[in-house]
């Protein structure tokens, strides 16, 4: 079993994996906070770093839903 300084070693492809999915979840939810004029949820995802959490819990529970009605 792997220690956190090894799984966090740049050498590690376990390190750009867990890069890579933070990204990817920060900016979903950056894009759903901004569109919905969320400012305080925009600018707390920016400067928090969760690794995703945080931004899933966003996403899941706290952004606005906007469809059409036809």
């Amino acid at each position: 079993m792997e220690t956190i300084s090894q799984v966090l070693n740049y050498n590690n492809p376990i390190f750009y994996l867990i890069i890579i999915w933070s990204l990817i979840w920060k900016g979903i939810a950056l894009w759903h906070a901004g569109s919905n004029r969320q400012l305080a949820w925009f600018i707390v995802l920016l400067v928090v770093n969760t690794v995703g959490i945080l931004e899933i819990i966003y996403l899941i529970f706290f952004r606005e839903n906007k469809r059409l009605n036809k």
